[in-house]
């Protein structure tokens, strides 16, 4: 379990250092997870702590309930959200959580991100949706439980796959991505920024811009994803023809 755990460490770790890489965070805003399904343990950044402070060592191990097994570190406050989220979505193995600018204007705006275009629909199979607001009693009770509640609600009401819509905006907050792992949950937080961030120029443009017809994404979507996907390379080594 100790090799296990080293790896997984240094993949959240380099997950979180990379939130600065993509300008996706200011200061502490924001936090990396992944679970091990096998070990059942999640690993996470510790709370509050400056990016050029972290080290993989003093990434924070917990179990499925949110119990500190391994690390001296508080876990981020949003643990409760990200564990919500496992429980729920067992095909999920990383989340990333941001304040990232665009995204947080459409979340602060209560607005889902629409689909308007190809770049959306090669990552994300429709609009990317905007919880409703947390209650009163709901930030009172328990916060960061509830914002992970308020997620899956919104999934489950609209009945969308969060496998093929891997983010979400929560209302008056800001965005949550994940994916198979960190990795692939930190692309989709990118691919998520830049998404908001192009459809405001569109609506600034045009504010009666529409959503973009359902065979383009499908096409876009599914050329990536579906069971016929065939962009980018098989995996194998590519070597130059003579």
């Amino acid at each position: 379990m100790t090799n296990q755990l080293t790896e997984i460490r240094k993949r959240v770790y380099e997950a979180n250092i990379s939130l600065q890489e993509h300008n996706l965070i200011k200061f502490t805003w924001g936090n990396v997870s992944e679970i091990d399904r096998q070990l059942g343990l999640i690993v996470i950044k510790p709370s509050g702590v400056a990016y050029d402070k972290l080290t993989p060592e003093n990434m924070v191990v917990v179990d499925i309930n949110g119990n500190v097994i391994e690390g001296d570190l508080n876990p981020s406050s949003d643990l409760p959200t990200h564990i919500e989220l496992y429980k729920a979505w067992p095909e999920i193995g990383g989340i990333v959580h941001t304040h990232s600018t665009e995204a947080v204007g459409w979340a602060q705006a209560g607005y889902d991100i629409p689909y308007l275009g190809t770049t959306h629909a090669d990552y994300f199979y429709g609009s990317i949706p905007c919880t409703r607001a947390l209650t009163e009693e709901e930030v009172e009770h328990s916060y960061e439980k509830e914002t992970g509640t308020v997620i899956v609600e919104t999934f489950d009401e609209r009945n969308l796959n969060p496998m093929t819509i891997p983010g979400v905006v929560v209302r008056n907050h800001g965005p949550f991505t994940w994916g198979k792992n960190a990795k692939q949950a930190i692309y989709h937080a990118v691919v998520l920024e830049e998404v908001a961030k192009m459809n405001r120029f569109t609506k600034q443009i045009n504010h009666n811009a529409k959503l973009a017809p359902q065979y383009i994404m499908d096409k876009h979507y599914l050329r990536k994803h579906g069971a016929n996907a065939y962009y980018g390379q098989k995996e194998k080594i590519c070597k130059n023809d003579k």
